[in-house]
């Protein structure tokens, strides 16, 4: 364990954490001393090969299984993260799902599913988590850049992130008086494999056939997708003594989208 990071000593529960963005987090908050609980639903091997990976480097890490759409699985596994490491003093929200379809597509299994991972999912993580912090607590929820954004048939997973971060809003005075602070942070494309499977999505139809890589570069001021490492930074900035004086804030990290 790194005893002279700036979140030495806190423990961490990263849900989503197996793979993508909720790895990358889970290992900046390893590197930053805190001992970091990986939360995984169905991809175990993943998540066990970065348990070994932080733990090879001297890091304290362990992996619980739980749907976070399952409010009652959450709550247990939050309960097992406090009996493991002693405590929690940090959320990282990341579970979530993508969902395309145009307007007359949507079904009513299609909205439970997405409203119930991206948004009811970090809404019962975060009443579990609390209910274990004491003041000091911080949590990290996890919105998009679709929440601002026109995207074709995307209406539904945007509707969802937008809820995400007037969780994080409104949440945030009542947390205030338990010392606890909430943010969101909003990623824009990211290289992961889930985006590696929906880039090609999020062109306009007009522009399907250009080379993804030819829109990414006009859709962006840096012109590039995101590498999982850089939203971590800005995510363990957010749940960092350093963050001391925000609350109930969506930061963008989208590469000026």
């Amino acid at each position: 364990m790194n005893e002279s990071g700036r979140l030495a000593g806190k423990r961490a529960l990263v849900t989503g954490g197996s793979r993508g963005i909720g790895a990358a987090i889970a290992s900046r908050l390893a590197a930053e001393g805190a001992a970091v609980a990986v939360n995984y639903v169905a991809n175990k091997s993943s998540a066990d090969a970065l348990v070994r990976e932080l733990t090879n480097k001297g890091y304290q890490a362990a992996a619980f299984r739980a749907d976070v759409a399952d409010r009652a699985q959450t709550a247990d596994m939050v309960a097992r993260v406090v009996d493991e490491f002693g405590g929690l003093d940090i959320l990282a929200s990341n579970a979530g799902v993508e969902h395309f379809g145009a307007l007359e597509s949507i079904t009513a299994a299609d909205f439970d599913r997405v409203f119930r991972i991206n948004v009811a999912g970090q809404l019962f993580a975060t009443q579990a988590a609390v209910a274990a912090m004491k003041s000091g607590g911080r949590i990290l929820l996890t919105s998009s850049i679709s929440a601002r954004i026109a995207v074709h048939s995307h209406t539904q997973y945007a509707a969802s992130k937008a809820a995400v971060s007037a969780m994080a809003l409104n949440l945030a005075p009542e947390l205030a008086e338990r010392g606890i602070a909430i943010n969101a942070i909003a990623p824009g494309g990211t290289a992961t494999d889930m985006a590696a499977d929906v880039s090609a999505r999020y062109i306009p139809p007009a522009l399907r056939g250009v080379p993804v890589e030819r829109v990414i570069k006009s859709m962006s001021a840096i012109g590039r997708l995101a590498e999982p490492d850089e939203i971590a930074a800005v995510g363990a900035f957010l749940l960092s003594p350093d963050a001391s004086y925000i609350t109930g804030a969506t930061i963008d990290a989208s590469g000026g989208m």
